[in-house]
Parts: C-alpha cells; structure tokens; sequence
C-alpha cells in the first residue's frame, strides 16, 4: 500500500496527502513508512516479527519437527516473548514448517487368537508367599540408535527377583522361551508347580509347542491381565 502511494506521486504527481485520503490510511503511517524506506530499516513491528519467526524456526528444528505451535508458543513465552498460539502457528505456516504427526507405538501385548481357552490359574490373586510358586512374564519394545530391541523377561512374583532375561531384534517366540528357559535354569532346573503368567498375548508358536517342550507337564503357563493392568485376560494352557 504505502509503495503503491509512493508511486502514484512519482509517476502521476499525486501528493501523498490526497492518496492517503482516497485509500483511507493515515498519512502518519505512510511518512513513517517512507523514513524507514529511504534508511533501508525495517520498521519496530516487522523488525519483531522477523525476529519472532526466526525464533520460531530455531525451536522448530530443535525438536526436530515433532513439536507443533501450542509447544513452541510456551517455550516463546518461557523466554520472556509476548505471543500468541496463533500468531506462533500463522509464522509456522508462513514457513511452511507443520509438525511430523506422532507415531503410535506398536503395541506388544496382542491378544492370542483362536477358540481355546485354559482355566484362569492366578483368578488375579497376584502376591506369592513362596518362591516358585507364581512367576510373571513380560515383553517390552525398547527404541535405541540403531532399532528397536525387545525385552522378554521372568519375574518371580514371591523375591521379585529377574530370573530370566533376553533382548531380541524380534518379539516372538524364541525370546519369551530364552528367558523363561533362564528362570528354569537359574531355579535349579525344576520347578513343579510353578505357574507362569504372562500379558494377554501371544508369541506365534509360543503357546503350542516350545510350551510342551520346555519343561514338560510341571508348569503352568496362564495368560492374563498383569499385575496393575487393566485388560482382560485370556488364560493360557498347562504345558
């Protein structure tokens, strides 16, 4: 607007008077405009925002994309910027810089599929006043540099101790079996009467063979709710 006027006295000889009256501007503004025009500054107002969307573009950055305007507009303000979430998301979009949406994570407790059902062997009475009487497994993605790992591991509900452990790139069958073969082995090799109860799912193959040939008909193997969950539980059969 204010080069517009500018021009029209340039090229048509129209005081800036008259333009600012037909436009509706006010001349004030317009002289303030052509002071900073002819200094090569900008004025207060643009001056702050560029320096506000510059802002804006570092903090982005710094979370990697992955924080949208309500997050940036707090930490603008924590640093001492008075602004606002949509002034903070009209620079963003000026910049073309959107948030990466969040991914969900995988979850890892998938319930077993299929008809069968064993009876429930805990009935969610979860503390144990002996060892080996009620031990507790579980399996957690855990997200590194170079992948994801995923953590199988048996607890001893009476000690709370870790029996058994394994880190695999993969959840599936052969981890849940190395560490539970870990407690097993760690117990001394036997452990009759031990029941084993694990989250709602299933590992592919786990609850059919390497169950049987794991430690034959002394172990019970119950799927169920964990201790503190609150998801239904599917139970697991004897092995």
């Amino acid at each position: 607007m204010a080069a517009f006027i500018a021009a029209q006295r340039d090229e048509h000889g129209i005081p800036y008077a008259i333009s600012c009256r037909a436009l509706g501007v006010s001349q004030s503004w317009f002289y303030k405009w052509a002071r900073h025009a002819r200094t090569g500054t900008s004025p207060p107002r643009a001056a702050r925002r560029a320096r506000l969307a510059a802002e804006v573009r570092r903090l982005f950055e710094a979370y990697q994309g992955k924080r949208g305007s309500p997050v940036i507009t707090a930490d603008l303000q924590d640093a001492g910027w008075r602004v606002s979430k949509n002034t903070v998301a009209a620079l963003m979009a000026e910049q073309n810089l959107a948030a990466r949406p969040k991914r969900r994570r995988r979850v890892t407790t998938r319930p077993g599929r299929g008809r069968w059902r064993a009876p429930d062997l805990v009935k969610r009475q979860f503390p144990a006043t002996r060892l080996n009487q009620k031990w507790y497994g579980d399996g957690t993605e855990i997200g590194t540099g170079e992948g994801k790992l995923y953590l199988a591991s048996v607890m001893d509900a009476a000690s709370r101790r870790i029996l058994g452990f394994t880190l695999s790139g993969h959840h599936d069958a052969a981890a849940a079996y190395g560490a539970l073969a870990m407690a097993i082995t760690v117990r001394g090799g036997k452990v009759p009467g031990v029941i084993m109860h694990t989250g709602q799912g299933s590992e592919p193959r786990f609850k059919g063979s390497s169950q049987h040939c794991l430690a034959g008909p002394s172990i019970g193997i119950h799927r169920g709710p964990l201790p503190g969950s609150s998801s239904g539980g599917s139970c697991g059969g004897g092995c």
